[in-house]
């Protein structure tokens, strides 16, 4: 996480409180995952050791750490005490020791099992519901710094999509799997710190959203999905771009046109004023109108920061007004089974006015 966010995060643990209270909830538990990190700039690994920190309404936050993992918590200038747990000691009953007095806690979505049913075993009047209700509104609003770190995860992933639309990295007679790896040297070349995804799909594997590279050679005259994204300072890039081997098929050429009208759409109803739903509406009817409705087979977007899906979710149904610092993808897709497929996917941050673009690799179907 950047020094800027590490920085945010004594605001960030006091708004917690104040919802907590609202939502008359005695405590937070958190475990492994970007919940944790964004409360308290700590990446934990995902060990079957428990790591939870525990933020009451009242009274210092405390994480309980493995002893062998407490080195890499730093908690700046005492904000978050550390409770280093011995491998003969038992954590639960640290937190049991830690939750006394509290009837509610919420706890992280993520949560494993055996350390759910644990607490519960040694308070079974302790009231649990999941931590999203109690943070998730607060991450879904980027500050300002987290703001920059998306534009410029973002940039470095364009620096990418550039290298493979100007033919620096070619793909003629590769397969879809060797162009992933060079696609994912390229992300960490480009500066991301882990590569997360790198989706490569070729003619009638791009009909498949999430396709995993495989031995198939790219072949001329066809459509060729890229669709990467990786972390950088804890933030998250993820752009979607399609190139054409040769000449394009005159029918792709139409789609394309057609997906790039509801990518527009959708971009410009990522305004204040708008709901999620909005979005999601203003790009599918692009393509409803089109004739491809039945070819639109996911959401138009997710939210992006220490995930790479978060809220808020574009998607129908989903009423939740805009709000400035909403951070999300926009991307259409039109896929043919059997035969192509293609997205188009930039993240937008919602502004007070225009919305700010994280992405700016060239959106035409470059041939390649």
């Amino acid at each position: 996480m950047n020094q800027a966010a590490l920085e945010a995060v004594p605001e960030r643990i006091e708004k917690v409180r104040e919802r907590l209270r609202t939502e008359d909830c005695d405590a937070l538990l958190l475990t492994i995952g970007p919940d944790l990190e964004y409360l308290s700039g700590y990446s934990a690994l995902p060990l079957e050791r428990l790591t939870m920190l525990v933020l009451p309404t009242v009274g210092d936050p405390v994480l309980v750490v493995p002893e062998l993992e407490a080195p890499g918590f730093t908690s700046g200038e005492g904000l978050i005490e550390a409770r280093p747990w011995t491998e003969t000691e038992d954590p639960l009953r640290i937190i049991d020791d830690l939750l006394r007095g509290a009837s509610s806690a919420a706890i992280s979505d993520e949560a494993w099992a055996m350390f759910v049913l644990g607490i519960q075993e040694r308070r079974p009047g302790l009231a649990l519901r999941r931590a999203s209700s109690i943070v998730a509104p607060l991450r879904r609003v980027k500050d300002p710094a987290e703001q920059e770190a998306l534009v410029e995860v973002g940039g470095a992933a364009d620096q990418v999509m550039e290298a493979i639309q100007t033919g620096q990295i070619p793909v003629v007679g590769r397969t879809e799997a060797v162009l992933a790896e060079k696609v994912r040297g390229a992300l960490v070349d480009a500066g991301h710190d882990t590569v997360e995804f790198a989706i490569v799909a070729s003619g009638p594997n791009a009909a498949s959203p999430h396709h995993q590279p495989a031995d198939r050679v790219v072949e001329k005259g066809e459509i060729l999905l890229f669709d990467i994204g990786g972390r950088r300072r804890g933030y998250n890039s993820d752009t979607t771009r399609c190139v054409v081997v040769g000449r394009p098929d005159p029918e792709v050429v139409d789609a394309y046109a057609v997906l790039d009208a509801a990518h527009r759409a959708g971009i410009a109803a990522a305004r204040v004023g708008n709901t999620c739903q909005d979005v999601d509406r203003a790009a599918r009817s692009v393509i409803t109108a089109a004739g491809f409705g039945d070819r639109f087979i996911h959401r138009t977007g997710h939210g992006i920061g220490l995930n790479v899906h978060e809220e808020p979710y574009i998607i129908e149904g989903n009423q939740l007004p805009l709000e400035p610092g909403f951070a999300f993808s926009v991307e259409p897709g039109i896929y043919v089974g059997g035969m192509w497929g293609m997205r188009l996917e930039d993240i937008v941050i919602v502004g007070d006015d225009q919305p700010t673009l994280c992405n700016r690799s060239s959106r035409e179907l470059v041939s390649l």
